[in-house]
């Protein structure tokens, strides 16, 4: 770690622009195993995870983006994994959780509320002001397109726990994140509240989207904070049914 060039160039919160440069393009490197990323800065893996607890902590309207290969289930592996996702989420206050249980686009007809948002986080993060997000279980060509789009627009800090080599256009990125790694990451933030940082929801649990109440996803009792959030499209079901295919003879 110590024989990497430093770049001058910092992957921090937006908005950045229209049309951000690929951190890669400018000099950023992936970490490898027992690093981390933070702002594009190759630090340890144990800097990298307090920094990701202390933002989810700390900054407004926190969310955790659960993709697809932890909501799938698709072998025992994301079923354990899925476990300790809610033990890490249970140590959040007032964190919010929103899944993307499938981000492919539907064509040629859609209700861009019901359908893009919540399934595009970063309209997702626009409509509910997320300040920090944490993307897991996301495929990793999505995540690269749509961390570019949230740090263009937002001021959100984004986290991608990464079970590949993870992202360099997330504000902080963990490789390899497994189901040890995540564990860890519990761990780290129960360390830095004990430590002094205090959250900025504290008291609160687990605080209900409409995706969340549909998918009966349960923590302690909420209790709304004063900045009521925009709910992400949904209201009880989905209130249009999707084009299974395209029609020939629409104009």
């Amino acid at each position: 770690m110590g024989n990497k060039k430093k770049t001058q160039y910092r992957v921090v919160t937006g908005p950045e622009g229209i049309l951000p440069p690929a951190a890669t393009l400018m000099g950023i490197s992936l970490p490898e195993e027992g690093e981390g990323l933070v702002e594009g800065e190759i630090v340890s893996e144990a800097e990298a995870l307090e920094k990701a607890a202390i933002a989810l902590l700390t900054r407004k309207n926190p969310t955790l983006f659960p993709g697809p290969l932890v909501l799938w289930g698709w072998n025992d592996h994301t079923d354990e994994k899925a476990k300790y996702f809610f033990d890490v989420a249970n140590e959040l206050p007032g964190i919010r959780i929103i899944p993307m249980p499938d981000y492919r686009p539907i064509y040629p007809k859609i209700d861009p509320e019901a359908v893009i948002n919540p399934c595009h986080p970063n309209l997702t993060v626009l409509h509910n002001k997320i300040e920090a997000c944490v993307f897991i279980g996301v495929h990793c060509h999505y995540a690269s397109i749509t961390l570019k789009i949230i740090r263009a627009g937002t001021n959100c800090y984004t986290i991608a726990l990464c079970a590949e080599a993870g992202h360099e256009d997330a504000m902080a990125s963990v490789p390899n994140f497994d189901i040890e790694k995540l564990i860890r990451f519990k761990d780290t933030i129960i360390k830095v509240k004990k430590n002094g940082i205090k959250p900025l929801y504290e008291g609160l649990g687990i605080v209900p989207t409409g995706w969340s109440q549909i998918a009966s996803l349960k923590g302690k009792t909420p209790i709304k904070p004063e900045e009521e959030l925009v709910e992400a499209g949904v209201s009880g079901a989905f209130s249009n049914e999707l084009e299974s295919g395209l029609d020939d003879n629409a104009e």
